[in-house]
């Protein structure tokens, strides 16, 4: 049976909250591979890169065998029970409601899921969304502060402070950054992870605006990665009208952006950094547009 574009949208945002659950390989016990094997389903799993066989060991259960669809997410949490205490990080309550609102849109209820005894036994984290760590009001202002003592500083280091205080903000909401690396010559300014995507990092604290030919070289450099890698380019100071209105006109876009208004208001007014990266994402899935800012999509 084929699914809809709707039913694909779900299936993708569960592989992404699925992601964390299990590992892909290398576990003969606790896998993805193992769970499926166990419910005659191995042929779905095709290796390789995680997400892409998560989807794809989804996406074929759904549409070929319905019958198996929720006993293959509750295999997965069963066996992630036991995994993740394993690496001293059990699942939480708020992971299980994001399986369960999905699965309720894809027309599912796992009864065990609902279990309320089940529910209590979980670890309550606050997070607006996946991965989002416990809110730290003390931490959050202190970056405040420094993103506002940043300026004050000469060129050279207010980039790499620059740099640094994204990699804390990142840090607080357990984006799994990773420092600055370099690749065949290509300089990115670092790596986070965010919905099962690895976001490829660029800031940027500068005078100028940044203008078309920065944001197509950092497109380019994402597209010539793996499928499910993005971009993030933070603009302290913007980007150039013209530039964007150029950049959108020609390629799909493989990355977002954010200026430092948008980080600001992150800080000031309380967004949480994991659903602000939601939802330039969505816009920018529906209208190719790289930068909205947070004032417009809140």
């Amino acid at each position: 049976m084929t699914i809809s574009l709707l039913e694909s949208q779900n299936i993708d945002e569960l592989a992404g909250v699925l992601y964390d659950m299990l590992p892909g390989s290398g576990n003969p016990r606790l896998s993805f591979p193992t769970v499926a094997q166990s419910l005659g389903l191995a042929g779905y799993w095709v290796g390789g890169s995680k997400r892409p066989a998560i989807v794809t060991l989804l996406t074929a259960t759904f549409e070929r065998e319905r019958h198996r669809f929720c006993p293959l997410i509750e295999g997965v949490i069963r066996q992630s029970l036991s995994w993740r205490a394993g690496r001293r990080a059990p699942l939480t309550r708020d992971e299980i409601d994001d399986i369960n609102r999905i699965l309720g849109r894809l027309g599912y209820k796992v009864p065990g899921l609902h279990d309320a005894d089940f529910l209590a036994n979980l670890e309550r984290r606050s997070r607006a969304a996946d991965g989002q760590r416990v809110n730290d009001p003390a931490r959050l202002a202190a970056l405040k502060q420094g993103l506002t003592a940043i300026s004050a500083l000469a060129p050279q280091p207010r980039g790499f402070a620059f740099e640094k205080f994204l990699n804390e903000l990142f840090d607080v909401y357990a984006l799994a950054p990773r420092g600055s690396f370099r690749l065949k010559g290509e300089q990115i300014d670092g790596s986070f992870q965010h919905d099962g995507h690895t976001y490829l990092l660029e800031a940027k604290w500068q005078n100028d605006r940044v203008a078309r030919a920065e944001l197509a070289l950092l497109n380019e450099t994402v597209t010539s990665k793996a499928t499910w890698s993005r971009g993030l380019l933070v603009s302290y100071s913007g980007f150039s009208a013209d530039g964007i209105a150029a950049f959108e006109s020609g390629r799909p876009t493989a990355l977002i952006a954010m200026d430092g208004l948008d980080l600001y208001e992150v800080l000031d007014r309380g967004f949480a950094l994991p659903d602000v990266l939601r939802a330039k994402a969505r816009r920018a899935a529906e209208t190719n547009k790289c930068f909205v800012p947070v004032r417009l999509l809140f």
